[in-house]
């Protein structure tokens, strides 16, 4: 499995974040043979998105990085899917793309918790794909739990604003917290 390289500017976030959207849209094309409703759109949803930030980031460093080089995959984060079925595609595909979400929503809040953001539409841009990556972690943990018990989440390593809990507010927000039985 590929590793996050730490994001160093701007270009590096859209040069790293281009392949990576790349490869959720060839995982989640495999849906389409899902026999759940949920995951065929979940699969849909990712497709239609990040297709559209993909052409939408290459945009950009056409524009503003073109002497730079350009992005090129470095692996994978998920597995072939094309052989699976039924509940094993389904659950490997949730177990995979949880932790994939994780690094693009790790790298859009470096870029932005580190001011490395150059052009405000890249800011917006990166504030958009955490906050609805993250919406869609916790649907796809909702789902390993209520289709396969899983309660045991893969890579889901604690960020400031955010915890991994099943009522978890939104990335950057405050997330309350719980009074402890103890009163303390």
């Amino acid at each position: 499995m590929r590793q996050m390289h730490p994001v160093t500017s701007e270009y590096d976030y859209l040069s790293q974040m281009v392949p990576h959207h790349q490869d959720a849209i060839t995982a989640a094309r495999q849906l389409q043979r899902s026999s759940r409703p949920e995951m065929r759109q979940l699969g849909q949803s990712i497709v239609t998105t990040q297709t559209a930030e993909v052409a939408q980031m290459k945009g950009w460093l056409e524009q503003w990085y073109r002497q730079s080089p350009a992005p090129s995959p470095s692996g994978t984060t998920m597995p072939d899917l094309s052989g699976l079925f039924g509940d094993q595609l389904d659950k490997t595909f949730l177990q995979h793309m949880i932790p994939h979400h994780m690094m693009a929503i790790m790298m859009s809040q470096q870029l932005l918790m580190n001011g490395q953001a150059q052009h405000p539409e890249v800011a917006a841009f990166a504030r958009k794909v955490r906050d609805d990556q993250w919406a869609e972690v916790r649907t796809m943990r909702q789902y390993l739990t209520q289709w396969f018990g899983q309660q045991n989440m893969p890579c889901i390593p604690q960020m400031p604003g955010m915890t991994p809990g099943p009522q978890s507010g939104t990335p950057g927000q405050p997330t309350p917290t719980k009074p402890s039985p103890t009163g303390t």
